[in-house]
């Protein structure tokens, strides 16, 4: 799942990126509102958590822009700013939750996964699809066997992309997108292997083959 952090305070992203690539989250950074707003037309993400005071373009007028040419990506705004008005602005203009600051990392992350489930249609922190259960907050899980799976972050990270969009073709090239961490190649033919390992996990027939277009657990168009 690829998140586009928007915050001008280096340290404060720093610390922030590294805690959402330990709860299994692939981190794009942008320092200024010209490169916030420039990388959220250009690249898709799954949300974006915006800070509302950032230099050369507000957050405000870049959520704006973004609504404005039809990007419904989920926008997590965080401010400094104490009045309610701001606040009200921030969500009348698109965005979908909001934090003040300071926050508590864990906080962000939760409210990040709620935003992410409510697109998708998920109501809970557990996700299920033909007798496998993920474990979100954990990352880990329990096959149709009711056994407990320790997953490693890779295979968190794509099966938590089968799970939230079970009925969509992933090719190799958009499954590597979500799964590679910014600083790392992504090698699109290693896909494979690790989807290999999940079916070692849940069975071969759990994630099926979509032939020349890639892979999904939903049912295979004909």
């Amino acid at each position: 799942m690829r998140i586009l952090l928007v915050e001008d305070d280096l340290d404060l992203a720093e610390s922030l990126k590294r805690r959402l690539q330990k709860a299994g989250y692939v981190v794009e950074m942008a320092h200024n509102g010209t490169d916030g707003q420039f990388l959220g037309d250009e690249e898709v993400f799954d949300a974006i958590v915006l800070d509302l005071g950032l230099p050369e373009i507000a957050g405000l007028d870049v959520l704006k822009h973004w609504r404005e040419r039809r990007n419904t990506v989920p926008v997590l705004i965080l401010t400094a700013r104490d009045a309610w008005h701001e606040r009200v602005d921030g969500l009348n203009a698109g965005a979908d939750d909001y934090l003040g600051k300071p926050f508590h990392a864990d906080e962000v992350i939760a409210r990040l996964q709620a935003i992410v489930r409510r697109t998708v249609g998920k109501a809970d922190n557990v996700l299920e699809w033909n007798g496998v259960q993920l474990l979100l907050s954990e990352q880990q899980a329990i096959d149709q066997n009711g056994q407990l799976i320790a997953l490693t972050a890779i295979d968190f990270r794509l099966l938590r992309q089968f799970m939230m969009h079970p009925d969509t073709v992933h090719s190799k090239n958009q499954l590597s997108e979500q799964v590679y961490e910014e600083d790392r190649i992504k090698d699109s033919n290693v896909i494979e292997v690790y989807v290999n390992r999940l079916r070692n996990y849940f069975g071969k027939d759990f994630i099926k083959t979509q032939w020349g277009k890639g892979y999904r657990i939903g049912p295979v168009d004909k």
